[in-house]
């Protein structure tokens, strides 16, 4: 099929897409020379669509041995297709589990670990995703449904589109993905009103708005390779549904009744799917995967045992134990996915490199996934993992759970497999450095014992001490990442009329190189852009990276207190054809510079930027309740402080000084507000001067109270407030600006 956005596998035409006419574009490789080095090849890749249920057991399915709940369109798929019977989540809840699903990392790498407890679990612009890999060969790419990461606006670096899906429809934060009548969804970056569900009222059901948009993408896209992320909340709680259908009569709690028809919904969503590839002639042109994120809930008044939720398993949702994290996955592709059942441990981090060697494309190396392409396909055998590891750091706890994990579910826990081979070990502190003989540790034989039911840890110190060692091996408190695509450094502010300097990178982070690597830079209309070193080079090495520098000046009647944007494309041939990475920059023309007759509180000046780790910047203070510029003064171990900035690590504003200043006080820690909410909260404020360090407090905590700020900043441009987490836990991390003023030079 032609498509206005053909595969990238070897069109020249289409590598050379960053050579035509563009208004500023400068460094572009032409297209005959893409010609003369892109090999001609119009096969056409996969369709890959990947379905993810909330909360569905391993259990719940028919074609996992389920017998009250019907699902006969996955079981039909699995029929079909290939079932995996020893797939696991990467966690035993849902942020984490989702993180790694699309980044390849497991809990001990992963940036979001845990569930959100008071800030949202947010992705950065390190996590490349697999949507990122995918796009570069031209997929069109979607989600739909719950993301569930990151503040509740479209301007952030956890947001869906920044994480390569160019298309979103559905719940951001993980909160609000419980409401199933919610009166609001996204559409991108822009809240969508749901006039059906205002007031309260109960109009229209999400998972009926999910799945007609999902077939909306397909109906869209059908002639062009699209990957298409679906993730409905069923069956999470609450166990909402318009119609409990076919077990409205059965003697069970409504509860119990939603739920089933939640999990028949959820059947019956794929079935969907299926039906829309197969009326657009697609159903040989696809790989479906579907699975669920962990284990089964007992949330609501649903029991989990009434259905035999989790199997022969021991666990629910929240247990390390095999019930908590293994679940179902099925791949169905006619022609393309050979049928059977494979018992290959297979973690949901194994997605990303899937995925990624199905299109054709090249994937971070740094990953923890392994791809499970060939045996999807039927060729050489997959690898296989050396271990798999789990973390788990979780506040939530339910009955069922804790009884599982023996009044041990609020406890910091790890788990590892290795072979036949399960370590599950306790924390009675949530300090994952505590010494090993603190812990308690249990080991069980899964080849004869599914159920975890007998701990054979005494009878086998040898082993448990092999499996710990690996345990403490694949955590990391930090785990930096190798460069993977395209980055775009630029400064605070762009000038009227004055040039200033960004840079591009484009980093090869697979473990294959690259070759006829380029850059191209595209700037506003108006602006001059002037290329100041090399924008192409004969091949990039894995690990390496291709740096390009840039001059650029807006236009002397360009308007002040404007964000431009930039975009940089990083483009070469991959091993599987040619990629294209793009990203994006900020730069602002600066608002007026404070009023050199008077002194200036900062919440009374306009911000060059204000990037936040969870809502917005508040202009005085209302604790992410409401938005910026409104609430209630900050309030210091009792004392009220009024004119402040409120902010939730990590944190970064810029306010544009233009020399003007003389000196800038400020009192700066974590406000009592978060202090009501936990004790844990620790930061570290750095204050900037034109990016030089002016000062930087010690840590800052509820208990130790507030730090004065008084530093020179006369002659500086740019006054950057910066707040960083300081003991890797984020959640309580709220942190104050009190009192903020900037004293200004009389007469400059």
């Amino acid at each position: 099929m032609s498509s206005r956005r053909r595969f990238l596998a070897g069109s020249a035409a289409t590598l050379g897409l960053g050579a035509l006419p563009v208004s500023g574009a400068v460094g572009a490789p032409t297209a005959s020379a893409a010609a003369a080095r892109t090999p001609e090849d119009t096969t056409r890749p996969p369709n890959l669509v990947v379905v993810l249920a909330d909360d569905l057991g391993w259990g719940e399915l028919g074609a996992y041995g389920q017998k009250l709940i019907t699902t006969p369109r996955v079981d039909g798929l699995a029929a079909e297709g290939l079932r995996f019977t020893d797939a696991y989540s990467t966690a035993a809840v849902c942020a984490p589990s989702r993180c790694s699903l699309l980044t390849g990392l497991h809990t001990g790498h992963a940036t979001v670990r845990a569930n959100p407890s008071g800030a949202q679990g947010s992705l950065t612009a390190t996590d490349t995703t697999f949507a990122q890999v995918l796009g570069a060969r031209g997929y069109r790419t979607g989600v739909i449904g719950k993301w569930g990461f990151g503040p509740e606006s479209a301007d952030q670096e956890s947001h869906p589109n920044a994480r390569g899906f160019e298309e979103f429809f559905g719940y951001i934060d993980h909160g609000h993905a419980h409401q199933y009548y919610p009166a609001y969804l996204w559409n991108n970056g822009a809240k969508e009103p749901i006039a059906a569900n205002a007031g309260g009222a109960k109009g229209a059901y999400a998972p009926d708005l999910l799945r007609q948009r999902a077939l909306d993408f397909l109906d869209r896209h059908a002639a062009e390779p699209f990957l298409l992320l679906l993730t409905p909340t069923v069956p999470h709680a609450p166990s909402d549904i318009p119609d409990t259908g076919a077990y409205a009569s059965r003697s069970w709690s409504a509860a119990n009744k939603g739920h089933a028809a939640q999990v028949s919904l959820f059947d019956t969503l794929v079935g969907d799917i299926v039906d829309r590839l197969r009326a657009l002639g697609l159903e040989d042109d696809t790989i479906l995967l579907v699975t669920s994120d962990n284990g089964p809930h007992e949330e609501g008044g649903v029991n989990p045992d009434l259905f035999d939720a989790n199997g022969p398993l021991r666990g629910y949702k929240r247990n390390l134990y095999e019930g908590g994290v293994r679940v179902p996955l099925i791949a169905w592709g006619p022609g393309r996915v050979r049928p059977g059942a494979s018992d290959r441990p297979t973690p949901l981090t194994d997605l990303l490199p899937t995925l990624a060697d199905l299109g054709g494309a090249p994937a971070p190396s740094d990953v923890d996934g392994l791809s499970v392409a060939p045996l999807l396909t039927g060729g050489a055998p997959a690898a296989r993992h050396d271990h798999l590891y789990w973390f788990r750091d979780e506040r939530g706890v339910t009955a069922r759970a804790d009884t599982q994990d023996r009044q041990r579910a609020t406890w910091l826990a790890e788990a590892l497999r290795k072979d036949r081979w399960k370590a599950v070990r306790f924390a009675p502190v949530r300090d994952h450095t505590l010494p090993d003989d603190q812990w308690q540790v249990e080991l069980y034989d899964l080849a004869t014992d599914l159920g975890e039911s007998s701990d054979l840890a005494s009878r086998h110190p040898a082993r448990v001490a092999e499996l710990v060692a690996l345990m403490r091996s694949s955590w990391q408190e930090q785990y930096p990442r190798g460069a993977f695509g395209t980055s775009l450094t630029t400064p605070r502010l762009a000038v009227p009329g004055q040039p200033l300097t960004v840079t591009a990178t484009l980093a090869n982070g697979s473990a294959r190189a690259w070759s006829s690597p380029a850059v191209t830079l595209r700037a506003p209309a108006g602006w001059t852009v002037r290329a100041t070193t090399a924008t192409t080079a004969g091949q990039l090495a894995p690990g390496a990276v291709l740096t390009t520098g840039w001059q650029l000046t807006p236009p002397v009647g360009a308007p002040t207190a404007t964000p431009w944007t930039l975009t940089a494309e990083g483009t070469a041939l991959a091993p599987g054809g040619p990629v294209r990475y793009p990203a994006t920059g900020v730069v602002t023309t600066p608002p007026p510079a404070p009023t050199p007759t008077h002194d200036s509180h900062l919440s009374d000046l306009p911000w060059i930027h204000a990037v936040n780790g969870w809502g917005p910047v508040e202009r005085d203070a209302s604790n992410g309740k409401n938005a910026a510029g409104d609430g209630t003064p900050i309030a210091f171990r009792g004392t009220t402080y009024a004119k402040g900035l409120g902010v939730h690590a990590p944190s970064d504003v810029a306010f544009h000084l233009g020399g003007a200043g003389d000196r800038f006080t400020a009192l700066v820690g974590i406000d009592d507000f978060s202090a009501r909410q936990s004790s844990v909260g620790a930061t570290r404020a750095t204050v900037y001067g034109d990016d030089r360090a002016l000062l930087t407090t010690p840590v800052l905590t509820a208990a130790g109270g507030p730090v004065p700020v008084d530093v020179d900043v006369r002659g500086v441009r740019v006054l950057r407030l910066e707040v960083t987490d300081a003991n890797a836990r984020t959640s309580f991390d709220h942190t104050s600006w009190a009192l903020a003023r900037v004293t200004v030079v009389p007469g400059v």
